[in-house]
């Protein structure tokens, strides 16, 4: 009978300890948070640093107790940290990769969407996307932009409608000119070809 009560308080016990470090390192871990908050916030008050600074810092320092915080809760529970430290160093590769394979589309992905929230230009602008300060660039009125191209309609004298495609990344690498909603630029007269 005693044996069998040993048996029992020992198993109990191999589940109470490791749930009681569990939230012994929670509860720590949450104190970390409030004290290290308080204390960012009340050195950016007294060194009179930039708000952006201040958050930027509360935000890394609650980042690094978090991942901290769960390492050691997953090293409570038996998973290995080399186990985790090899899973994540594979996948970072893999998207490492997958990343630089698709650079150009997410670089026009990431300008698509600073298009929507600065805009620059809108729909039914007449734009000019500037090559350099002498030379004439892409013309036209914007009828169309997705994900990967903003598509104007060239309006040029003595030329029908083309219609040109233009990565979006292309506008925030020149110059960009604009003309706002109705307002229409002048056409651009050809020189006469010398022959």
């Amino acid at each position: 009978m005693m044996e069998r009560l040993l048996f029992w308080i020992e198993e109990w016990l191999d589940i109470i300890v490791p749930v009681a470090q569990i939230v012994l390192i929670l509860l720590v871990a949450w104190l970390l948070l409030r004290l290290s908050r308080r204390l960012i916030s009340r050195l950016g008050e007294r060194a009179s640093l930039p708000p952006e600074l201040v958050v930027g810092t509360r935000r890394l320092t609650a980042f690094l107790i978090c991942a901290a915080t769960l390492l050691l809760v997953l090293d409570r529970l038996g998973v290995s940290g080399t186990v985790l430290w090899t899973a994540f160093t594979g996948f970072a590769a893999v998207a490492a990769v997958a990343f630089f394979a698709a650079w150009s589309v997410l670089s026009n992905i990431f300008c698509t969407i600073l298009i929507f929230t600065t805009h620059p230009f809108r729909l039914h602008d007449h734009i000019e996307l500037l090559e350099n300060g002498e030379k004439p660039g892409l013309r036209g009125r914007v009828i169309d932009i997705n994900l990967i191209y903003t598509t104007i309609e060239e309006i040029e004298e003595g030329q029908g409608g083309t219609v040109l495609q233009i990565p979006n990344n292309l506008f925030f690498q020149r110059a960009l000119r604009r003309w706002r909603g109705g307002a229409t630029p002048q056409p651009r007269v050809q020189p006469p070809v010398a022959v």
